[in-house]
């Protein structure tokens, strides 16, 4: 019976490999062809909304730098 059980494990670690292995290409991919990591769970209504945050706190510090 602990045979059956070891036989498995080969089977599982290619399995778990392989996703670890997608995983990571996707990732590289991403990076080298937007320059940046992949946020999870970021969707265009969060980049938008971020985007829309952002543009406040640029036009603060850039109106008060000193001449």
């Amino acid at each position: 019976m602990a045979w059956v059980v070891l036989e498995a494990f080969l089977p599982l670690e290619i399995i778990v490999g392989m996703l670890f292995v997608m995983g990571n290409a996707q990732d590289f991919i991403h990076k080298a062809t937007h320059g940046w990591s992949k946020h999870i769970d970021n969707d265009i209504w969060d980049v938008a909304t971020e985007r829309r945050d952002k543009k406040p706190m640029d036009m603060l510090s850039s109106s008060s730098t000193p001449n």
